[in-house]
């Protein structure tokens, strides 16, 4: 890794049931995708910082689940879970999205890598199966450039890229 890419996240909503999320990472593509799905690793940045991941599992395969629990500062208890609808390692995942505290949030969650010269993009594109859902997950009165600075997809991006500088050279920080 070469330098730091935090805040880079570009969060953008194409029509009005998804979420498009671009960032880039200065890692090979394979271990990009081992951040993206391991236990170990999501475990770390699956959650706000600040949250204590309480539960990670995943069973990467398809028809396999996954679960990520965590507990806000408030003391909020919140999870995800989905279904594995397609695994192909290590370019593509797409999975079902279901946010607990949010039953109308249902989304199929596509995430795309892609590497050149060293540089893994991530695409991940949320279609939400409504309106409502989407605007769950951005705030009608929040701009795409708002979400992408705040502390959710853009905090755990820049986690992930703590966790792959770690991996690519631990005697390095960022």
């Amino acid at each position: 890794m070469t330098h730091s890419r935090r805040g880079s996240a570009r969060i953008e909503f194409p029509n009005e049931l998804e979420v498009l999320i671009t960032r880039e990472f200065d890692a090979p593509i394979a271990l990009v995708f081992d951040v993206l799905t391991k236990p170990e690793h999501v475990s770390i940045w699956g959650a706000h910082p600040s949250d204590p991941m309480t539960e990670c599992s995943i069973d990467l395969r398809v028809g396999g689940s996954y679960r990520h629990s965590f507990v806000t500062e408030d003391g909020t208890e919140c999870s995800f879970r989905g279904t594995y609808l397609e695994v192909n390692p290590p370019t593509r995942t797409v999975e079902t999205w279901l946010f607990e505290g949010w039953p109308d949030a249902e989304a199929v969650e596509t995430m795309q890598l892609d590497e050149t010269d060293g540089v893994t993009t991530l695409t991940m594109r949320l279609a939400f199966r409504d309106k409502a859902g989407r605007d769950h997950y951005a705030a009608s009165d929040q701009d795409a450039a708002e979400l992408a600075s705040s502390d959710g997809p853009s905090a755990s991006f820049d986690a992930m890229e703590e966790i792959l500088w770690s991996l690519l050279d631990p005697a390095k920080s960022l």
